[in-house]
């Protein structure tokens, strides 16, 4: 089967950002280095382990600059098959609808997907509103905050999830394709191996623009 986890980079969780007229300057964190978002990692991790218990391809997607290409290099060196980077001067400033938009016809594109992996939410924007419009534009099943994957039959083209929900949790079975957004109790992310990182760092990553 063929899975993509849509990944951000974004800055270190020390990165110290300066502040003019109420305008954070993004462009200047302080010194401290840009990363994968740490909530991707979970994400990252659990399509990981989908592909190796089903076979197919992972394929790690993000949307941004051209130094997004690192988080997508450390995606690959975790055991991702395969990377995408989004990248238009076109996208600039996007809000979460736009970057749906975008990530929903990225995923069009990558051709028969089945799950779409998302983090629980990005570290800068917090707002945890990109897999449920992704989904949306997409016209497939959003489950969020998923804490387990209980059973997932690929033929019959069903997945039954555990969700954290504020009364407890829930059991949820869906019809694929499905976008998921997965919680920190759901699995313990990998370290990249040292071939692992050797091969990223060798990697042409594929850039798409808006035209495409």
């Amino acid at each position: 089967m063929r899975v993509v986890v849509c990944v951000k980079q974004t800055p270190s969780t020390t990165a110290v950002f300066s502040v003019d007229n109420g305008i954070v300057n993004w462009d200047d964190p302080g010194g401290k280095p840009v990363v994968l978002n740490p909530w991707d990692e979970y994400a990252v991790e659990e399509a990981i382990r989908l592909q190796e218990a089903h076979g197919g391809d992972t394929i790690a997607l993000s949307m941004g600059p051209d130094t997004s290409q690192e988080a997508l290099k450390t995606c690959l060196a975790m055991g991702c098959t395969e990377a995408i980077l989004v990248s238009d001067s076109a996208f600039e400033a996007s809000d979460t609808l736009g970057t749906a938009k975008v990530l929903a016809a990225a995923i069009r594109k990558a051709d028969d997907i089945q799950l779409a992996f998302f983090g629980k939410q990005a570290i800068d924007g917090d707002t945890g509103q990109t897999t449920v419009q992704t989904a949306q534009k997409l016209g497939w099943t959003p489950l969020t905050f998923v804490s387990q994957i209980k059973e997932l039959d690929p033929e019959a083209g069903t997945i039954t999830v555990v969700r954290l929900v504020e009364e407890g949790r829930e059991t949820v079975k869906a019809t694929l394709p499905a976008v998921i957004s997965v919680v920190k109790e759901i699995n313990e992310p990998r370290y990249p191996s040292f071939m692992g990182i050797r091969k990223a760092n060798r990697a042409k990553i594929p850039t798409t623009s808006a035209a495409d």
